[in-house]
């Protein structure tokens, strides 16, 4: 039987073709008007599709490297800070800033759970110079409540720069930068916007840039100001990915026309096509007698998936990669082998969204869990269905070039 390989992974996720047509045309010099006209215009796109009147800028490098620069350039060594973890990421968070020398005061929770507002109130202070989190943890499926910690920072950390991770967050969840106070939020080239990976993209507000000129950490590469001036004359500080930006540009047009010549709409749709694939895949789940990793508080990047009772996961990814060409991802760190993720971030739409779970189906067989077919796509096909009836403007983002 053909087989074509597909990626569900929450990063790297599928290529938009227009993308990949402009890499391969992106022959420019980086000091021409031809890419500083590209560049700007780039921006200008990426500021209206983060969503925010607060500087946008562009990165080389993986988000890790957007992360970083939001430790090096806001702190001081011997600084507080506050780290709100609940997976990988959340700790990478922590190991970043433990890196720069801050004083860091961790609030955990369990793997697949959120933070409840008495613990983040517990933790907060008026000495808190920042607080870093996660928009959705993608180690879990985990949604975190930004709007929440943010209301809480500026009753009891008035001073604190809330750091938010988006990587998986930007064209999933909807986020209000401006009007929850967010000072730093970063994205990654990879996930919702459907190029390879290899930019970072961050928005940087005015207390956020006020803080740099009196912090102490060392940067050089990844010092902000540098960018920041750089980017008002249309370039990069450094040598910029320019096959990349060119994917970009091409991304944000792509987004552009799902809106209907709107960026920020686009953005919305890509939200509501990801919320609604993961509302397929949740129902399916179930129906099939799994059980989700994050009930409580599910993100619509991805759905992490149980792995049910003596059986690996590492079993069930294998079985999509063999049987269907479909690349899922296992667990991490100390999930691997318990749970399964689905991504529904970016270049998805209902077919594929289909696809993966009737390929589910057939690996729930092989694997005894259930007797027969049709229970997890019925489900979704009725999920997908009702939403249709009842939300506005719904339509799943078409995969059509």
């Amino acid at each position: 039987m053909l087989r074509k390989e597909r990626l569900f992974t929450p990063g790297p996720t599928p290529l938009l073709p227009a993308a990949q047509f402009a890499m391969a045309a992106a022959g420019m010099h980086h000091r021409t008007a031809e890419f500083r006209k590209l560049y700007a215009q780039t921006l200008a796109d990426l500021k209206e599709f983060v969503g925010t009147s607060n500087d946008v800028l562009i990165l080389a490098s993986s988000g890790t490297g957007a992360m970083e620069a939001s430790v090096s350039n806001l702190t001081s060594p011997g600084d507080k800070v506050l780290v709100l973890t609940a997976g990988k990421f959340g700790e990478r968070w922590r190991d970043l800033t433990r890196a720069f020398n801050c004083t860091v005061d961790v609030l955990s929770a369990p793997y697949g759970e959120t933070f409840s507002a008495a613990a983040i109130r517990e933790k907060l202070s008026p000495e808190l110079r920042a607080v870093y989190v996660q928009a959705t943890e993608s180690s879990t499926g985990a949604r975190h409540d930004l709007e929440s910690i943010a209301r809480l920072m500026r009753q009891h950390s008035p001073e604190a720069l809330l750091v938010v991770d988006a990587i998986t967050g930007f064209g999933t969840t909807t986020i209000d930068i401006d009007g929850w106070g967010i000072d730093i939020i970063l994205g990654g080239s990879q996930k919702a916007l459907m190029i390879p990976p290899g930019l970072a993209y961050l928005a940087v507000s005015e207390r956020a840039w006020q803080r740099m000129e009196s912090t102490k950490n060392p940067r050089y590469y990844f010092d902000l100001r540098k960018e920041r001036k750089a980017a008002a004359k249309g370039e990069s500080a450094f040598t910029p990915a320019v096959a990349l930006i060119a994917a970009l540009g091409a991304s944000l047009q792509y987004i552009r026309q799902v809106g209907e010549g709107d960026v920020r709409r686009g953005r919305e749709q890509l939200i509501a096509n990801a919320e609604l694939c993961a509302a397929m895949t949740r129902s399916a789940a179930q129906a099939l007698g799994l059980r989700l990793f994050a009930p409580d508080c599910p993100a619509a990047a991805l759905t992490a998936i149980q792995a049910p009772p003596g059986i690996d996961s590492g079993t069930i990814v294998k079985a999509f990669r063999e049987s269907f060409g479909a690349v899922v991802a296992n667990g991490q760190g100390e999930m691997k082998g318990k749970l399964f993720r689905i991504a529904h971030l970016g270049y998805y739409d209902y077919l594929d969204t289909i696809g993966i779970l009737a390929a589910l189906e057939h690996i729930a067989v092989q694997l005894g869990l259930t007797a027969a077919f049709g229970a997890g796509v019925r489900a979704a096909q009725e999920t997908f269905a009702a939403k249709r009836n009842t939300t506005r403007d719904p339509q799943p983002v078409t995969t059509s070039v």
